[in-house]
């Protein structure tokens, strides 16, 4: 049976909510006035940072919530923000007894808009219910609907990762140059992934090259990588079925109806003949 909260006069209970970025990192915040480790992960006191409220119901609309707090800890930090580490971000919001561990995740979701004014921050998060809103039903398109190396693509992802290290970089053109030879043509709409420096974790979108050897990146650089810097590359894809059957082989897993008549077809009219 689980436990009733808040039944007594007196309770040894404390909020706490833990913060599962995209990067890989996982960050946790409690209200006690201590630290507290529990589900392998610490949380921290005092963090600066309080849910303001939390609505759910029994229905399938999804459930609101949000968090607002102040930029006084160091794990929370006005620059992880603006990059964009805390976007898409898992959250876990719940109750604990400092003294017996005992806890109940009351809210889960995601990460949603973030926004900032005077060293404070509000966070819009948004509910797994929200996941029930949206269509199952693929939508039918000339190109391949599959993420590269993803479901439904089914190649493996390590045949096309190559690991690389930055021999320079031009944080105003936002390009990195590689030791590596690469061909730009075989990276354009791939991924580069930071594996260590001060953006280690983060991916960044490949839009091609500058004509100089260097890749251009769609995400700014805000921390110029040292020389030596190593990341990890993915190839891209332009969803093609020529690209999928010439330079991959894998037709066979084509995710889209490339031959398939299109709108302009509904809209033809018959026209006298000469």
């Amino acid at each position: 049976m689980s436990r009733v909260w808040f039944a007594s006069d007196l309770e040894t209970v404390a909020t706490f909510w833990r913060v599962l970025r995209r990067d890989g990192v996982t960050l946790g915040f409690t209200t006690h006035d201590r630290d507290l480790w529990f589900d392998r992960v610490l949380h921290r006191a005092s963090p600066g940072m309080v849910p303001s409220s939390i609505r759910k119901s029994a229905d399938l609309e999804p459930d609101s919530a949000e968090v607002r707090g102040a930029l006084s800890h160091e794990a929370i930090t006005s620059e992880d923000l603006a990059a964009g580490r805390f976007d898409g971000a898992q959250v876990r919001i719940g109750v604990v007894d400092w003294e017996t561990l005992e806890r109940e995740v009351l809210y889960a979701g995601t990460i949603g808009t973030i926004s900032q004014e005077d060293g404070a921050f509000s966070a819009d998060l948004v509910s797994r219910k929200a996941d029930l809103q949206r269509d199952p039903v693929p939508r039918t398109s000339p190109a391949c609907r599959a993420t590269f190396c993803g479901p439904g693509c089914n190649l493996n992802p390590m045949q096309f990762t190559h690991e690389v290290t930055v021999d320079a970089s031009d944080p105003e053109a936002n390009a990195v140059r590689l030791v590596e030879a690469v061909d730009p043509a075989l990276f354009l709409g791939g991924t580069l992934r930071w594996i260590e420096g001060p953006q280690a974790g983060l991916s960044m979108g490949i839009a091609g090259g500058d004509g100089t050897g260097s890749l251009v990146l769609d995400t700014p650089i805000d921390a110029t990588p040292a020389s030596g810097t190593r990341a990890q590359m993915r190839e891209g894809c332009d969803h093609t079925l020529d690209t999928c059957a010439s330079r991959f082989g894998n037709a066979v897993n084509f995710r889209g109806e490339p031959f398939l008549p299109g709108n302009d077809l509904l809209t033809r009219y018959p026209v006298p003949g000469p």
